[in-house]
């Protein structure tokens, strides 16, 4: 008959399950909260918080860039260290700009085909004498679709900073990201610790635009 409840008194006697086809009220309880449930959404792109504004990346391009950052500095604000639009071509006033920093960096720069592309660095770039850095390492390319390439695992050469050039990514010689010391010539080239493609056009490039943007 339906709206009959069924009142079942657990004995001793009687085994832990619930006979087939009867309810208890917690278990009832129960379902009725499963059902109310919300439904989580799908994650969205978060908007970074910036201090000022970016004359490489659009709007666009850093929600996207936002979704592939570590957990530790999503929702973080972006703050502008370096531009060579405000501080020059020059690899020592890069460094100088991020003397003080220790946490998340991201490199985006605009080459003269326009061509966007850059690195995420778990660290602040700085003059080192050896590599450094951490697997969320990662490094990006917007030809046009957003394309992240991250670590491998295949080796630890995440970022060198020397007086005259700065890499990231390296194996069998070859640099997955370098510029040089006057931050107007670098290049790109498949490189064992991110398994990337050249990230510009072409494998050697001209900076038009760089920027070096702290995340804390």
């Amino acid at each position: 008959m339906k709206g009959l409840r069924w009142r079942y008194t657990r004995l001793p006697s009687q085994v832990e399950d619930t006979p087939s086809g009867e309810w208890s009220e917690e278990e009832e309880e129960e379902e009725e909260e499963k059902e109310a449930a919300p439904a989580l959404a799908p994650e969205d792109p978060v908007e970074p918080q910036l201090v000022e504004a970016s004359q490489v990346l659009g709007a666009l391009e850093m929600r996207q860039l936002s979704l592939h950052l570590p957990p530790s500095v999503t929702g973080h604000s972006w703050s502008l260290a370096f531009c060579t639009a405000r501080d020059g071509f020059s690899l020592r006033s890069l460094y100088r700009q991020m003397e003080g920093h220790s946490g998340p960096a991201l490199l985006a720069l605009k080459d003269q085909d326009g061509q966007m592309f850059g690195a995420f660095s778990s660290s602040a770039f700085r003059l080192s004498k050896g590599f450094y850095g951490t697997g969320e390492t990662f490094l990006f390319s917007f030809s046009p679709q957003l394309k992240v390439f991250k670590w491998t695992g295949s080796n630890s050469f995440f970022v060198k900073g020397d007086v005259d050039s700065l890499m990231l990514g390296s194996g069998s010689g070859q640099f997955g990201l370098w510029l040089d010391g006057d931050l107007y010539h670098g290049g790109s080239h498949p490189c064992a610790t991110f398994n990337n493609e050249v990230l510009a056009r072409q494998e050697q490039f001209c900076i038009k635009e760089l920027e070096a943007w702290v995340l804390s």
